[in-house]
């Protein structure tokens, strides 16, 4: 069969391919620890659950509008109010199966081939994929631990030229967790003020899973409007990972591309998680931090643990649910069986030797780091950091 040259530009995430490998080696009777996937571990809240099922049984069951029920949009926009201080109409909004599509749908309204689009390092996965499968340019702005894995004024700066297209960024950030400050946008916003043919792509799925306060969006500043989508969703914040339901809001002519690109692909998402999620985003949030407090209590658990290890550099993130320790003090070091050549092998290691999951940090473009996801019960954390201590006390 002969498919598509596409394809060869898309490989398959490293955060599933890590997760594949611990279910093959439970299935041998090995106990994993898997730190690899982004999953909470809580279950959907009550109210919302009661909400699924009442949209059942009130018979929402046949096709929704491809950008969303109404009354969604509404909501949404509501949330935007109430939460970022954001005006965004229902028109300028825009429902679909997950963050990623909203993700997908605006890279691919957008981008040429051609187009640069800066990404800073460490980005989500997809990112890269996403600008490549449209034929784009990435532009990879490398920010290390030392400065949180945060982009600079000056770096954005030196990397726009007539070409750029777009930067995308989340925050908080999956998978440093660092969360960008009011003044830290206001410095990128002055740059992006002097490009206004430069669109930014504003990932904030982890709004709500923020131990620093209030989240704060660059889609606030007034002159950048028609510069700016924001992207979020249900499944971090509310647990719903499997309703698959994410959202954009951005200039209205950018919602019009979305809606007629995925009208042709999947049109309207779930109509029962619709319907769940305006719930979801009207009602008490009070699950929602609950969920939030356990997280923090796990983050400083792993990070403690962390700077207890020799070798191991780790900064505390503010956000999301991950550490991004640097373990490149490790690399030329071996157990006497396998030698530690780089993050790939790092994670290997750690996964047939200590039997954790993780996920090597150059798949989010920084080969110095692993990802671990502290989404997981304090037990299995307090298993995974004596795991990991044993295993890299071995390497010599």
């Amino acid at each position: 069969m002969q498919l598509a040259q596409r394809l060869n530009k898309i490989t398959e995430p490293q955060t599933i391919k890590m997760a594949k490998l611990s279910r093959e080696l439970k299935a041998q009777g090995i106990s994993i620890v898997d730190l690899s996937l982004g999953e909470p571990d809580f279950g959907v809240p009550a109210h919302i659950r009661e909400a699924a099922i009442n949209a059942i049984n009130e018979g929402y069951s046949k096709y929704t509008p491809v950008v969303g029920y109404a009354e969604l949009l509404d909501a949404i926009s509501t949330k935007l109010k109430r939460d970022n201080n954001l005006n965004y109409p229902p028109s300028q909004i825009i429902v679909s199966t997950g963050a990623k599509q909203s993700l997908y749908n605006a890279v691919m309204s957008l981008v040429d081939p051609g187009d640069e689009v800066i990404i800073p390092t460490p980005f989500w996965v997809t990112y890269a994929t996403q600008v490549e499968m449209a034929g784009g340019v990435i532009k990879y702005v490398h920010c290390g631990i030392d400065t949180d894995f945060k982009i600079t004024p000056e770096q954005l700066e030196a990397n726009i030229t007539s070409k750029t297209k777009l930067l995308m960024f989340s925050s908080p950030c999956n998978p440093s967790g660092s969360v960008y400050s009011r003044e830290e946008l206001a410095g990128l916003a002055e740059v992006f003020k002097k490009h206004p043919y430069v669109y930014i792509i504003s990932d904030e799925i982890y709004e709500y899973i923020n131990y620093v306060g209030g989240h704060e969006s660059i889609a606030q500043f007034d002159e950048l409007k028609n510069q700016v989508i924001v992207i979020n969703g249900m499944a971090k914040g509310f647990a719903m990972t499997g309703w698959r339901l994410g959202y954009m809001a951005a200039p209205r002519e950018l919602v019009v591309a979305c809606e007629k690109l995925q009208g042709q692909v999947t049109s309207g998402t779930c109509s029962i998680t619709q319907r769940a999620s305006i719930t979801a985003l009207l009602s008490d949030l009070g699950p929602t931090h609950e969920m939030t407090k356990a997280y923090r209590v796990r983050r400083d658990y792993v990070i403690a643990e962390l700077k207890k290890m020799d070798g191991v550099k780790a900064n505390s993130p503010h956000g999301a649910f991950y550490a991004f320790p640097d373990i490149s003090s490790f690399f030329g070091k071996s157990d006497g069986e396998m030698v530690i050549n780089n993050d790939d092998d790092m994670s290997m290691y750690l996964l047939n030797t200590g039997h954790v999951s993780t996920v090597c940090g150059g798949a989010f473009g920084n080969k110095q780091c692993i990802r671990l996801s502290f989404a997981t019960s304090m037990e299995n954390l307090v298993e995974a950091m004596k795991r990991m201590s044993e295993a890299l006390s071995k390497l010599k």
